[in-house]
């Protein structure tokens, strides 16, 4: 899951965040404190059009200066005029001022607009901010900064950040969007230089209770005190559920009082949000990772699989507290997680979801802050048991009777574990990004460079250069690399053309892609991500049939036989997404194999918000039984706060690293504004390391052994190490020995003989 920006060629930018201003929390912040547009640092000349239209121009279009519109209807929010965009004639027609030469390099730049549309029997238009950028060597690419529903009614404000990486030989920003006939008012364009804000401090909970179920009445001791019903469905309690805690809850839990096997059930559902709920506001606290799990049963006269979900209303915002489909009358476990980061005023939870008429049953709703430090110590354990080995260094000629004169250290150089994160063109650019790609992983993806709408973004016309670049700057650094996607199953990832074709023409258009890419780049990648997120979006097979998706797989194979060809999906491993569940998952793998398709590795995305470790294992112990590799192949974790992010990071790295089916782990990105989720970031874009990039650092500098001491009377030093490269210095008082071994997986002790 990736936000994808289509173009036609690559040049030195990075996009920011999207979205409207009053929803954004960034990291940034314009320095302008005054009205829009005030100031002295504008890039923008003329940006409120006090000086009528000079400097401004249409793009394809007309435009007109305004005191105000409709007799008198509109007028500007600030200041005395507005301008608009008229006659427009395509989507892309708007007003745009050149910005050439404005623009410092490696500078954030937070854009902000004013806008409206004006247009008979249209309400609302989707309106954006573009950047269009041109290189020396004529590359050119048009970036969104911004996007929005705007109205006819009032104004609205956008806003985005950029930064430049490269020199660009031309630099136009402009507005557009709506479909034609439409005419874009505009109010004030502002670019600013952004001002990071301070860091964010660590949050501290007082007398958190981990552990502690803050449900009331959860075994129904009481009946259904402390419980309501959510609509006019009615409540009583049952006999006859589990008695043991669903496993998830057990493993985070460890020692725990065993279930009433009392259970309420909720008859008289009219809709398919009613059921059981409770008022929990004044007992969350802020920041905790909040563990949600459940027994859940539906009553018969259901038609088709049932969902059932935990939810919480946060000041009337919902939140998945996890998510389970079935159709049976069995009882189900459903787990989640959340996390509240604002003081609410009313927090209730509670449980919906099939449909109206079908009774639901709940048992053992438990919903507690997990103590993470429990689990890392039994982490810790695993990780030993499975990341690491015995190793033996055998002295030759080695005299006994002077050992305590003689000392041996060891240190370990690297993991062989790979660790790797997702690269783009523009990263080239920035000397900083490359130095700490370079120094803090092993492997590599292309976030955009590699898809097929980037690579013939029009039919016949081909982009190979951008990933061409990147491959050689991986191979400069012995970075292995995975391809990441051949086709993307996402209708909306998909390019315009492609989706014009009828089936015919979409067959050989699919053919040509493979051919093209997997001959190009034979025996380059390591990894291909075959046909990205098939368990949520089926435009491939709807329209080529049920077989196209392991045809793709076998073709691949045949035309590059060493490469390992992986499954990649999102919200596998997090217990939120019904259509992405590990047996889902399993199964599409199964069927896969069934035709033939040569499935060599499973790509979890890992695009995950407050994660819970055994929720995660949980999931990884599912799809280990299919005995195939695991990857975590887009690896982010997104929070304003740096350390709770730091802190989520640490969970799910150490899941990784600790469960044997995983071989892998893919971060996507780590330097700010490279990110293509907010708040996810391990670097800052003045290349200061966050609390989150020290975490990581810090667990990669854990997992590295090192031993020193004297050798017995065997002539032999044993420790026990991780998997990688290692240095071993040998000192007597005749010599000094230094050579180099790398240790490989294997359940034997290593012997490394040193001649000395």
């Amino acid at each position: 899951m990736e936000i994808h920006f289509s173009s036609l060629a690559l040049v030195s930018v990075v996009i920011l965040h999207l979205g409207l201003s009053e929803e954004s929390i960034s990291v940034y912040q314009a320095t302008d404190t005054g009205p829009v547009g005030a100031g002295d640092d504008n890039v923008i000349l003329n940006p409120r059009f006090e000086d009528g239209l000079n400097n401004w121009s249409g793009k394809g279009c007309k435009i007109e200066l305004h005191e105000s519109m409709e007799d008198g209807k509109i007028f500007p929010q600030t200041g005395k005029f507005f301008a608009s965009a008229t006659n427009r004639t395509e989507n892309w027609n708007g007003i745009e001022q050149d910005i050439t030469g404005r623009v410092q390099r490696k500078i954030a730049y937070q854009v902000t607009a004013v806008v409206r549309i004006h247009v008979d029997n249209v309400t609302s238009a989707s309106v954006q901010i573009t950047l269009w950028l041109q290189e020396p060597d004529f590359r050119e690419q048009y970036i969104a900064i911004a996007n929005s529903q705007v109205t006819d009614k009032e104004w609205v404000q956008l806003q985005g950040e950029f930064l430049l990486n490269g020199f660009p030989s031309r630099l136009v920003i402009y507005l557009e969007g709506p479909s034609p006939g439409t005419d874009i008012l505009v109010n004030s364009l502002v670019v600013k230089r952004a001002e990071k804000i301070p860091a964010s401090a660590r949050p501290f909970s007082k007398n958190a209770t981990f552990g502690g179920n803050i449900i009331e009445n959860s075994h129904l001791d009481d009946g259904t005190t402390g419980w309501f019903p959510l609509g006019d469905c009615a409540l009583r309690v049952g006999t006859g559920s589990p008695h043991v805690l669903p496993p998830m809850a057990r493993d985070s839990l460890g020692t725990y009082e065993s279930l009433s096997g009392r259970y309420i059930i909720v008859t008289n559902r009219s809709d398919s949000w009613m059921g059981p709920a409770q008022m929990i506001t004044d007992k969350l606290k802020l920041y905790l990772t909040y563990q949600v799990s459940a027994w859940v049963r539906i009553g018969p006269g259901a038609t088709g699989p049932q969902i059932v979900n935990v939810a919480l209303s946060v000041d009337s915002q919902w939140i998945n507290g996890g998510e389970v489909e079935f159709h049976d009358d069995k009882w189900h476990e459903i787990g989640g997680s959340f996390r509240i980061e604002k003081q609410p005023s009313n927090v209730m939870v509670y449980v919906q979801g099939p449909a109206s008429g079908v009774d639901l049953m709940v048992s053992g709703l438990q919903i507690f802050p997990v103590n993470r430090q429990v689990r890392f110590k039994y982490l810790k354990k695993q990780i030993d048991k499975i990341r690491k080995r015995d190793i033996i260094l055998k002295f030759s000629r080695f005299e006994s009777s002077n050992a305590a004169h003689h000392s041996v250290t060891v240190r370990q150089i690297k993991n062989s574990f790979p660790l790797g994160s997702c690269v783009t063109r523009t990263g080239m650019d920035n000397e900083k990004f490359v130095e700490f790609l370079v120094k803090s992983f092993n492997w590599a993806v292309f976030e955009n460079e590699l898809k097929w709408s980037w690579t013939e973004p029009e039919e016949g016309k081909f982009n190979y250069r951008d990933a061409d670049e990147l491959l050689d700057l991986c191979k400069s650094y012995n970075m292995e690399v995975r391809g990441h996607c051949i086709f993307w199953e996402m209708e909306y990832a998909i390019q315009s053309w492609v989706r014009s074709l009828n089936a015919s023409g979409l067959m050989t258009a699919v053919q040509n892609r493979l051919a093209g890419l997997l001959t190009r780049y034979k025996g380059q990648f390591r990894h291909y991500d075959v046909n990205n997120e098939m368990l949520h979006g089926s435009f491939y097979p709807d329209r080529l049939g049920k077989d196209i998706r392991a045809n793709m797989f076998k073709t691949a194979h045949e035309l590059d036989p060493y490469v390992t060809l992986f499954v990649n999906d999102y919200h596998v491993e997090d217990g939120s997404d019904i259509r992405s569940t590990p047996e889902k998952f399993i199964q599409q793998i199964l069927d896969l194999q069934k035709q033939g398709a040569p499935v060599g590795g499973i790509g979890i995305q890992g695009h995950i918000d407050v994660p819970v470790g055994p929720i995660i294992c949980s999931a990884l112990d599912k799809l280990g039984t299919l005995g195939i590799p695991i990857w975590f192949t887009e690896l982010d974790v997104s929070c304003p706060n740096e350390f709770v992010r730091a802190d989520d990071l640490e969970v799910v790295l150490r899941e990784a690293f600790a469960h044997p089916a995983v071989e892998g782990v893919i971060l996507w990105g780590f330097w700010e504004l490279y990110m293509s989720r907010k708040n996810s970031h391990l670097v800052n874009a003045d290349g200061k390391i966050n609390a989150a990039g020290k975490k990581f650092l810090s667990l990669k500098k854990e997992w590295l052994s090192h031993a020193s001491g004297h050798i017995d009377e065997l002539g032999e030093f044993r420790f026990r190490g991780f998997y990688g490269t290692y240095n071993v210095e040998f000192v007597s008082t005749k010599e000094k020995v230094n050579m180099t071994f790398v240790v490989d997986q294997g359940e034997s002790p290593l012997v490394v003989s040193i001649d000395l």
